[in-house]
C-alpha cells in the first residue's frame, strides 16, 4: 500500500476494527479524501471524526461511513476495478435518511454539483433529491413529507 498520511492516526487499525459495531458499514474508494470530506460536510451537514490523506470516518443521521483514497488501496483486490474509473458505485444510491434535501441541493448547487433529479415530494411519502458527488456516488438527502 502506498500511504500518504502525515500525522499519526487517532487510534491504531485494529482498535478501530474491534470499535466498529454491527450493522451494515459503507466504504466508499474516492480519488480525493480532503475533497471528499468537505463535499459531504459542505452540503449534508455531516461530521468528520477523522481525517487524513488516506481514511476518513464520516458520521451523521445515526450513520457512520468510511472514504478510503485511491492509493491507500492500491494493493487490494478492488483496485484495478476502480483504477481510472470515472464514476463509483454504479446503481447505489447512499440514502441519507433525516438530511434536508433543500438544504442539500441548495448547498450542492453553490459547489455546481450534478443533480440529476431536484428535491420533490415523492408518492412513497418522502422529500428527497439526488446529487452525485465528484467520485461519481450518488447521494439522496430524505425527509419525510410533512
Amino acid at each position: 500500500m502506498t500511504m500518504k498520511r502525515t500525522k499519526e492516526p487517532w487510534m491504531s487499525a485494529e482498535d478501530f476494527g474491534k470499535s466498529i459495531p454491527k450493522g451494515l458499514s459503507v466504504n466508499l474508494l474516492v480519488k480525493d479524501i480532503i475533497r471528499s470530506a468537505d463535499f459531504q460536510r459542505d452540503i449534508f451537514g455531516v461530521e468528520t471524526v477523522y481525517e487524513d490523506e488516506d481514511f476518513c470516518v464520516q458520521s451523521g443521521f445515526g450513520s457512520q461511513w468510511l472514504l478510503h483514497a485511491d492509493h491507500a488501496y492500491s494493493e487490494h483486490p478492488l483496485s484495478g476495478i476502480v483504477a481510472g474509473s470515472e464514476t463509483r458505485g454504479t446503481g447505489v444510491e447512499i440514502r441519507l435518511y433525516g438530511c434536508d434535501p433543500d438544504s442539500a441541493e441548495a448547498a450542492a448547487r453553490t459547489r455546481d454539483a450534478i443533480i440529476p433529479s431536484g428535491t420533490m415530494d415523492k408518492p412513497h411519502g418522502l422529500r428527497e433529491c439526488m446529487i452525485i458527488d465528484d467520485d461519481g456516488y450518488v447521494w439522496v438527502p430524505t425527509v419525510k413529507k410533512s
